[in-house]
C-alpha cells in the first residue's frame, strides 16, 4: 500500500497549481478529477482525447494512480463516448483506476446493471478496473447491495469510503463484508454528527482499516480526499494526513 491525495482537496486550484501543491506537501501519488462540472471535463477529453494526455502530464516527482470520472448525464450514445475517452486517456497515462459513482437510489437494480456492465466491458477492454464509490443516497449506499452489485457485475469493484459508514444515517452500519472488492480507498476523519472533521478529531479507525485491506492482500493507495474547512490551514490538514497513513505502512 501507499499514500496518495486528490487534486480535489484543493477545489479551488487549477490541476496544474493542486498537482504542485501536492508535490510540495511530498504526496507523491494523486487522484485526478475527471468531472463534467469542473474544469477538466469528460467531453473536452472525448473532443480531443491527445490534448487531455498532455494536460494530465503530472511534473516528474507525481504518479496518477486513478481518475475520478463524472458525466453528469444520463447514459446514452454520448454517456458511453465520453467515457470511452476517458478509459482512452487512461491507458494512454498509464492509469488502471477509473472511480465513478453508482446512480441515485430508486433507480431499478437491472437498469443499474446493465450501465455497470456496459462501463465495465470498455473499461476491461482498455486493461483498466472501475471502482464504484461507497456513498449515501446512491445505489452502494447499504453494503449488501453494494456488494451484490460487483457479484452481478463481472470485473467491477468498489471505492471504499468509509466515512459515509461513521456519519450520517448510515452510522455504525458493518461493511467489513466490503473490502474484498475493493480497489482504491477514500479517506477524511469523521464523526456520527459530522461527515468531515480535522484529523485526528473523528472516530475513523484507519488502523484497522488498513487492517482488513491487509487481510485481503490490497496493495493500492490510501487517498486523502477532503475538502478545506473553514478556517483551518488545509495544508497542514494534508500533511498531518500524510504522516498518519505512512505511519500505518
Amino acid at each position: 500500500m501507499f499514500v496518495a491525495a486528490s487534486v480535489g482537496c484543493f477545489p479551488d486550484l487549477p490541476l496544474t497549481e493542486a498537482m504542485e501543491r501536492l508535490a510540495g506537501l511530498e504526496y507523491t501519488n494523486i487522484e485526478i478529477q475527471l468531472h463534467e462540472s469542473g474544469t477538466f471535463r469528460p467531453s473536452d477529453i472525448a473532443s480531443d482525447v491527445n490534448r487531455a494526455v498532455i494536460l494530465c502530464r503530472t511534473p516528474h516527482c507525481l504518479t496518477t494512480i486513478a481518475y475520478s470520472v463524472e458525466l453528469e448525464i444520463p447514459p446514452s450514445e454520448e454517456y458511453y463516448r465520453r467515457w470511452k475517452a476517458c478509459c482512452l486517456l487512461a491507458r494512454a497515462t498509464q492509469v488502471v483506476t477509473l472511480v465513478t459513482r453508482a446512480s441515485a437510489l430508486g433507480t431499478p437494480f437491472n437498469e443499474e446493471i446493465e450501465r455497470l456492465r456496459k462501463m465495465t466491458a470498455i473499461a476491461t477492454e482498455n486493461g483498466l478496473v472501475i471502482g464504484l464509490v461507497t456513498e449515501t443516497g446512491r445505489m452502494t449506499e447499504r453494503p449488501d447491495t453494494a456488494a451484490a452489485l460487483c457479484d452481478y457485475v463481472p470485473g467491477l469493484r468498489l471505492t471504499l469510503d468509509p466515512s459515509y459508514y461513521h456519519s450520517g444515517p448510515l452510522y455504525g452500519v458493518n461493511y467489513d463484508a466490503l473490502f474484498k472488492y475493493v480497489c482504491h480507498i477514500r479517506l477524511r476523519d469523521s464523526t456520527k454528527e459530522k461527515f468531515q472533521v480535522r484529523i485526528g478529531q473523528g472516530q475513523i479507525e484507519y488502523g484497522r482499516i488498513v487492517s482488513m485491506l491487509e487481510k485481503y492482500r490490497y496493495n493500492r493507495a490510501l487517498c486523502a480526499d477532503f475538502v478545506p474547512l473553514p478556517d483551518i490551514d488545509q495544508n497542514a490538514e494534508l500533511r498531518k494526513m500524510r504522516l498518519l497513513l505512512e505511519s500505518l505502512l
